[in-house]
């Protein structure tokens, strides 16, 4: 397939969502996502007005914040809270953390009716939810009943890592997702990714949403932009 660099960019998620990050660097991704298109732009839940602001009228460019982040540890009323917060707030995206600790312990119930709350709040405001496994610290069996509970559970896709954790979306683990789910759920490769070799071979492998840090993302796009026909096959 080939992709121009638009058509990339509307695959890519770029993201401000560590501990550090403020204004200049919400004013920054929204700079990009002006200059780029980028698919959505995400940031944590108190910068989300700030965003929508100085975003305004760009429609290429969702404006998405995280629930229950990083650690997903958060009780599931928290969770409702949150999620409701940004959705007054103006978020067009979630990225909401599992619990994973509820997960690895095997209390699957709980997780499969946690994300379906979530899910259902989202969605009566037509609001998409991808739900952030963090790979990292997952078993392959584990990841495959996660990945169960998000398409039970109603979600649009399942996301590999937050960013946080020192593992994320290796070839293995997406690989992993992507044979498991098949046209079930969609896929979101993040935590890692770093360049446009890496992003063509989870492409193939059926990933259509990537979550890439600002600078990364940038050099990826304007490689494409550089080549003489300005699109790149993958």
């Amino acid at each position: 397939m080939k992709l121009t660099t638009e058509s990339l960019a509307q695959m890519i998620d770029i993201s401000a969502v560590q501990a550090p990050h403020g204004a200049a660097e919400v004013q920054l991704l929204a700079e990009r996502a002006r200059e780029y298109r980028f698919k959505a732009v995400h940031v944590l839940p108190c910068w989300v007005r700030t965003l929508r602001d100085i975003l305004g009228d760009n429609r290429f460019s969702a404006v998405g914040a995280p629930v229950g982040f990083p650690a997903g540890g958060h009780t599931t009323s928290v969770k409702l809270a949150e999620a409701a917060e940004l959705i007054r707030d103006g978020v067009q995206e979630m990225d909401m953390m599992l619990n994973v600790g509820k997960h690895r312990s095997g209390d699957y119930g709980y997780v499969e009716n946690e994300v379906k709350a979530v899910v259902s709040v989202a969605h009566e405001s037509s609001i998409p939810v991808k739900v952030i496994l963090e790979v990292h610290y997952l078993s392959p069996d584990e990841i495959r009943r996660a990945c169960e509970i998000c398409i039970n559970a109603g979600a649009e896709f399942v996301k590999t890592s937050t960013g946080w954790a020192s593992g994320g979306a290796t070839l293995e683990v997406v690989r992993l997702i992507t044979e498991f789910v098949g046209d079930a759920i969609q896929v979101k490769a993040a935590g890692g990714v770093r360049d446009l070799s890496t992003v063509g071979e989870m492409f193939r492998m059926g990933v259509r949403r990537f979550g890439i840090n600002i600078e990364a993302a940038t050099a990826i796009v304007r490689e494409v932009a550089a080549m003489p026909s300005g699109s790149v096959e993958l």
